[in-house]
């Protein structure tokens, strides 16, 4: 028989543990007070999870199923007969015998990758618990018939975040990682979360802003966003970046960049080793990326006109006189690309009754949309947020501020894969009592911008309300109806197969629109890491193919590709380069230089 005994956990230092504790108080106590304060005199700000709309939802839901007890019986029967079964497996497993269980995570599902889970019967039984549950209560809410789709769609995405936020894997008591942990530090780690947890409310000002990666390691122009170029050109709504040639010869034909205003364009920019920008001026190109404000209530009566007129229009303008081109090659990232999809068609209409003495004016001479959608008809997850109540809260919110807190939309996506962006950090953060680990995408992701009132408002319910802008006219923009499907010119659509954001198949629909030669390229991974994949990563890879009728379709037809599809644009878009030029430096043409990249509107943060 062994005479080594257990390990004898730490003991807590009483010092550290009782200044830990005061500085917890004081901590608590700055917290309550700036939430009071914050409560007293701010306007009733948006929740994505509204109770109200939530309990409406369950409503509706709850009267459906009283309509039919014989069903809901039968699927409870169903979960006493799963309990059951799983009671006799664990038993048997006591006893040494091996046994199949009786639930299973999903593939994917990282939550219970901790070999404790499988081998320990007690963590075994826990999981499978909780799975079985799970099981049954989304079972019964989509089984339930006579509800309207969008009510459907609103209280299966309620129930899926209340079955992640009950996951064992999100408490102490139940989580032997956790537990594990708090036996090594002797509880330490459970004092240190608590004041990470703190911390994040402070930061917050009552609101837990969780902190996703380590803040302090990361500072724009210095360790991201450091591809070198000038800011040329400015006005109220963005900053015209134009970044140094590297090459000896450059294509002729500039690259304009427009990315979505919801976030910062520096998600192309995060560091050499993955930025696009950078790439991008490596092979040739002259590369101008619009740098968007981080609006507040001076801006607010901004709105669509103004972000196409002082957005793509103006940068067009500009780069003409930086570069004496008057057409570039344009790319529209998320709601960039539906702002240069209306460009299009504004400038289309332009076109046509423009005056020959106009031919010269500034234009776009193909097109790449990076996982866009124009067609909202689908709009997926974030569909469950669009509906007159709830839009009506979000301009309530705006009402008196001027602008939609960008925390609200982050909250807002990060429910969308809550497992990935909310209870991993909850575990990591204030469980395991350590500090998230420096990741420059989950830095930018945490870099929320704010929307101003005007726009915003258009574009949830022009767009995802009322689906306008795929209708020929259906909105209207600077005096100009807006038709897509007069767009000619050679359009490249890059979409992600796991995208959360802008659905492939959604984003699909964009190829029934356009009238000219379309390209439809499908990469694997998501609404970032599908499209932040250099290939010098050799990750991933994508699909091509002719177009087909439905997106399905498609995707049966396409041929596989290995890697990274950069290349793969990179020789469409060379057949609308226009041939060489000599290298363009910033500030060399008619456009002076304000400050260098990445200029000052990309720093402005919304703390």
């Amino acid at each position: 028989m062994s005479d080594q005994s257990a390990p004898t956990p730490p003991s807590t230092d009483p010092r550290r543990l009782s200044a830990a504790m005061s500085r917890i108080t004081e901590q608590s106590r700055r917290i309550m007070q700036a939430f009071v304060e914050r409560q007293a005199s701010s306007p009733r700000e948006f929740n994505p999870l509204e109770p109200a709309v939530v309990s409406r939802a369950y409503q509706a839901l709850w009267q459906q199923m009283l309509t039919d007890p014989e069903r809901l019986v039968e699927a409870q029967v169903s979960l006493w007969q799963d309990y059951a079964k799983l009671w006799e497996n664990t038993a048997r497993r006591l006893a040494g015998e091996d046994v199949e269980p009786a639930a299973a995570p999903e593939p994917g599902d990282r939550r219970f990758k901790d070999d404790a889970w499988s081998e320990n019967p007690l963590y075994d039984h826990i999981r499978q618990s909780y799975l079985l549950a799970s099981k049954f209560m989304l079972s019964t809410v989509r089984e339930t018939e006579g509800l309207d789709a969008h009510t459907a769609h609103k209280v299966d995405f309620y129930t899926r975040q209340f079955i992640d936020a009950l996951a064992p894997t999100n408490f102490a008591m139940t989580n032997p990682e956790v537990a594990r942990r708090t036996v090594e530090t002797g509880g330490e780690n459970l004092v240190q979360g608590l004041s990470n947890m703190l911390e994040d409310l402070e930061r917050g000002q009552g609101r837990l802003r969780i902190r996703m990666t380590d803040l302090d390691k990361f500072k724009l122009g210095e360790n991201v966003a450091v591809t070198p170029g000038r800011v040329v050109f400015e006005n109220d709504l963005m900053q015209l970046l134009q970044y140094a040639p590297t090459t000896d010869t450059v294509r002729k034909r500039p690259l304009l960049v427009i990315p979505p205003w919801i976030n910062k364009y520096y998600i192309l920019d995060l560091r050499p080793k993955n930025s696009f920008i950078k790439w991008a001026v490596d092979q040739g190109h002259t590369v101008f990326v619009i740098s968007w404000v981080n609006p507040d209530e001076r801006l607010a009566h901004k709105g669509m006109d103004d972000y196409l007129l002082e957005g793509p229009i103006a940068a067009l303008d500009a780069i003409e006189k930086a570069t004496g081109e008057s057409r570039v090659n344009a790319i529209g990232y998320c709601l960039g690309g539906t702002l240069l999809a209306a460009t299009l068609a504004y400038l289309k209409a332009g076109d046509a009754v423009a005056a020959p003495a106009a031919d010269r004016r500034p234009g776009i001479e193909s097109a790449t949309f990076f996982t866009t959608m124009v067609d909202f008809e689908e709009p997926g997850e974030l569909g469950v947020f669009i509906d007159e109540e709830q839009l009506s809260l979000v301009e309530e919110s705006m009402k008196e501020k001027g602008y939609f807190d960008g925390a609200k939309m982050a909250e807002a996506f990060n429910l969308l894969r809550a497992n990935d962006l909310i209870w991993s950090f909850v575990v990591n953060n204030y469980l395991m009592g350590r500090d998230p680990f420096p990741f420059d995408l989950l830095y930018w992701n945490s870099d929320s911008t704010r929307m101003p009132r005007a726009m915003h408002s258009a574009y949830l319910r022009d767009m995802y309300q009322h689906n306008r802008l795929r209708e020929p006219g259906g909105i209207t923009l600077d005096g100009v109806p807006i038709d897509l499907t007069a767009v000619d010119v050679p359009i490249y659509i890059l979409s992600t197969r796991e995208d959360h954001i802008a659905p492939w198949r959604s984003t699909y629909a964009a190829t029934r629109l356009y009238r000219g030669p379309i390209r439809f390229v499908l990469a694997m991974s998501g609404h970032i890491a599908g499209v932040v994949n250099p290939p010098s990563a050799n990750k991933y890879g994508y699909f091509t193919g002719e177009l087909a009728a439905t997106p399905n379709a498609w995707l049966e037809a396409a041929a596989a590709r290995d890697g990274s599809w950069w290349p793969d644009w990179d020789a469409w878009v060379g057949e609308h380069d226009g041939g060489e030029a000599l290298p363009r430096e910033p500030g060399a043409g008619s456009l002076p230089i304000i400050e260098d990249a990445p200029g000052r509107y990309v720093k402005v943060r919304i703390e």
